[in-house]
């Protein structure tokens, strides 16, 4: 082994490093301030670190917030596929939303910061399409489990396909957390979003069929 070769894996490991610390300390500086007001030099003081290292991670803050989504995107979509995994083929819709809510993340800091972005992203039409394809990977995850379980549950037929069913569920999602901004009450958000995915999902009565 080269000298080169034994330096390898303790740099990347420090890259990694680096990297989650820009994440953790840009999540907090967007928080605080809001996204399109904050600087990358004020990310790197928050790090720590020098914008050398800023950019040996990210090109720009708009990529480092789609690092930022990515990870908050795979945690929901693995809340939400954990949840209705654990009826097998079998999906039982009114338990699998019990679950769904009970886990689901309501991080007001995250939604303040997704919020920013959003209003940042409509005035931009690229990055607005990025945020598209991020937003369709969450969509696929539900919609992923929704068409496994077709075959064994029945979906109301308003819905039609499981893709539109998974775009009624992120939509009642993003209606729920648009109120929770506005009036912070975690607790009402949860009930309200269970009474709409059960009402999406089943006849409304708490049963499928």
């Amino acid at each position: 082994m080269t000298a080169a070769d034994s330096t390898t894996p303790r740099l990347t490991k420090r890259r990694v490093r680096t990297r989650a610390n820009l994440l953790d300390a840009a999540f907090a500086v967007f928080a605080a301030k809001g996204f399109g007001r904050v600087s990358i030099e004020e990310v790197c003081e928050a790090a720590g670190y020098s914008r050398g290292a800023f950019y040996s991670n990210f090109d720009s803050l708009d990529e480092l917030f789609f690092a930022l989504y990515r990870q908050r995107a795979e945690l929901i979509a693995d809340q939400v596929s954990g949840a209705l995994a654990q009826d097998g083929p079998d999906l039982d819709v009114p338990a699998a939303v019990d679950r769904v809510t009970e886990v689901l993340l309501l991080d007001l800091d995250w939604l303040l910061v997704k919020t920013d972005f959003l209003v940042y992203a409509a005035r931009r039409p690229g990055v607005a399409a990025t945020l598209l394809e991020h937003r369709a990977r969450l969509r696929g995850a539900v919609a992923d489990r929704l068409a496994r379980a077709r075959g064994h549950t029945e979906l109301p037929a308003v819905l039609g396909d499981t893709d539109a069913a998974a775009h009624a569920v992120v939509a009642a999602y993003d209606g729920v957390t648009t109120q929770l901004l506005l009036d912070k009450d975690v607790d009402a958000a949860r009930a309200w979003l269970k009474q709409l995915l059960t009402a999406l999902l089943t006849d409304g009565s708490g049963t499928t069929g």
